[in-house]
């Protein structure tokens, strides 16, 4: 396998040039600042101050309905999941219960339950939308795309199956993150 030195500190981890391995390296070893797609480690980029906090409210809220019911486990962008030949790093994931049964020293070899985005000003919409189809495509029964500008939520639950909800609107975990509910307006308070 090679490897990527991403501690140097004067290295800029968008002028890391990426390396080849295989998906189940990637997730064997978790690599930190990294997606996979197509047998290349794409650097993730920074998160900005106000995507950080958009993510720590969407976890605000979200936890208590996951943690107080038993319903499963929520990820930050640290950890990795398998989506279908990518290796993929949602800002926020839940998965249930009944999926749990991996080592947790490793990324995931599963998709996401629920993989949540949080859209900075610097995404690109189309790439944005491709992951949230290869999710979906993956076996991720829900996708939220958290857009931080707009303030709006689009929630994609198939190809055709695509709602976004404004700031006047309430979200809902449906039957994936049954009993969660919260106002849209929330999440970029």
């Amino acid at each position: 396998m090679t490897q990527v030195d991403t501690h140097e500190p004067t290295q800029d981890i968008t002028s890391v040039k990426p390396a080849k391995m295989t998906l189940e390296e990637f997730l064997e070893n978790d690599v930190e600042g990294f997606e996979y797609v197509k047998g290349e480690l794409i650097p993730m980029a920074g998160a900005s101050r106000r995507h950080g906090r958009i993510s720590v409210n969407i976890l605000r809220y979200l936890d208590p309905t996951v943690y107080d019911n038993n319903l499963g486990e929520l990820y930050t962008s640290g950890a990795s999941f398998k989506v279908g030949e990518r290796g993929l790093k949602p800002d926020v994931a839940f998965v249930a219960s009944e999926r749990l049964d991996v080592d947790e020293d490793k990324g995931l070899p599963i998709p996401p339950d629920l993989a949540i985005e949080v859209v900075s000003p610097s995404d690109i919409h189309s790439r944005v939308i491709g992951k949230a189809l290869a999710y979906l495509d993956a076996g991720t029964r829900c996708v939220w795309i958290v857009d931080s500008v707009s303030k709006t939520v689009t929630v994609f639950k198939s190809e055709t199956d695509i709602k976004t909800l404004t700031r006047e609107d309430t979200l809902t975990g449906d039957d994936v993150v049954p009993g969660f509910s919260c106002p849209v307006e929330l999440l970029f308070e």
